[in-house]
């Protein structure tokens, strides 16, 4: 039974390596995909040939085809699933002078104004998405305003556009127009040329992609019997997976306890040094004096058989004065003051490299005795002070 059991497990793994290599081999792509709907927006030029000829020859260029050096075309739409385009075109022109008009060389410079909409569709649904060459035809209404005869026209456009990606392409058409009514004003054939840039994007599977979605549908449900029977036959394997990971989550747990235990033990070092110095308090000097008073000796005796006692421990003295005087009287005293208190603990012994001195002047005064503030003598000493900060552990 147990030698079946392993055959089973190999014939098994064997089919499900064979469906993993079927999986790496079908896969969808950003090929696989085309946009199916969107809103475009387009920039670009017009050419005008309103020869009279234009239906005829339109590859007459040199004295047939107006344009200006500017982009004189816009256009925006939306379209659809289906094939279908909604667009709302703006044109802008000049009929040059000389150029024929109607058969007759044009007098003068004649500005020519269009406003078209139209309905297109994407002849991709006919003949096959490619994904980036999308040939169109569409018919519309318009009004135009050329040679100073406005009209309403007929269209009718034939064109394409080319795609760099999904967002940006090259769109190309030609279009026919016929003037409505009879008031003198002729046909006409403008040709276009712009970018075009798609927003609003929906997307969907090519032909191609759909056919890679079936496939890839039919791998997924044998991959997904194999499995099963897979799971079955290695139940036993996966307990002891389980165990063993039960047994890995308790000791990264232990770990992490202990981990804790003592980030924990050296912060509570840590608070333990800063409480002794705390303690300690401050020392204090006479006014106008950086000598340390007799009675703050004891402080700094103390404070250096601390640091004796733990050789990693780095202090900042920072020195103060109270408010009298000058600004710049009081911070020059504060750094003697500071230099004294950071001397005494070298000539205990300390390393100088283990101190830092700072001085602050009158700016960090304890209580509300500024030079706008009357204080007795014992509120004014409590600021001639030096004070210690532990900075290393």
């Amino acid at each position: 039974m147990q030698i079946r059991r392993k055959a089973l497990a190999i014939c098994l793994l064997f089919t499900f390596g064979q469906i993993l290599s079927q999986e790496e081999d079908v896969k969808l792509t950003s090929k696989d995909s085309i946009v199916t709907s969107s809103w475009m927006i387009g920039l670009g030029y017009n050419i005008v040939d309103d020869s009279g000829d234009a239906f005829n020859d339109f590859t007459t260029i040199k004295n047939q085809w107006n344009a200006v050096a500017f982009p004189s075309r816009i256009n925006i739409g939306r379209y659809f699933k289906s094939g279908l385009g909604l667009e709302i075109i703006g044109t802008y022109n000049k009929y040059k002078k000389g150029f024929i008009i109607d058969g007759f060389a044009n007098p003068d410079d004649i500005n020519y104004f269009g406003i078209d909409s139209r309905l297109s569709y994407d002849l991709n649904k006919i003949i096959g998405e490619t994904g980036w060459f999308d040939p169109y035809v569409g018919i519309g209404l318009g009004y135009t305003d050329a040679s100073n005869i406005p009209r309403g026209t007929y269209n009718a456009v034939v064109g394409f556009r080319t795609w760099f990606s999904d967002k940006w392409g090259l769109d190309l058409s030609s279009s026919g127009k016929w003037a409505m009514g009879d008031n003198g004003a002729t046909n006409h054939i403008q040709h276009s040329a712009g970018v075009v840039y798609r927003f609003g994007i929906e997307k969907g599977l090519s032909k191609k992609g759909s056919e890679k979605l079936a496939l890839i549908e039919e791998i997924a449900k044998e991959r997904e019997r194999v499995q099963d029977s897979i799971a079955s036959v290695n139940r036993a394997k996966e307990a002891a997976a389980l165990a063993e990971r039960l047994a890995l989550e308790k000791e990264q747990k232990r770990l992490a306890d202990a981990e804790k235990a003592k980030i924990e033990a050296e912060n509570k070092r840590k608070n333990d040094i800063e409480d002794r110095i705390r303690r300690l308090g401050f020392i204090y000097f006479a006014l106008n004096s950086s000598y340390i008073k007799k009675e703050s000796l004891g402080v700094l005796d103390k404070l250096a058989n601390l640091m004796q006692e733990l050789p990693e421990l780095e202090l900042k003295v920072t020195s103060h004065t109270d408010a009298r005087g000058t600004s710049q009287y009081n911070q020059w005293l504060s750094q003697k003051r500071a230099d004294q208190t950071k001397g005494y603990l070298v000539k205990k012994g300390i390393d100088s490299k283990r101190l830092q001195a700072e001085a602050y002047g009158e700016d960090r005064l304890l209580n509300d005795c500024d030079d706008n503030t009357y204080c007795t003598e014992e509120k004014h000493k409590v600021n001639r002070r030096s004070e210690f900060i532990a900075t290393k552990f």
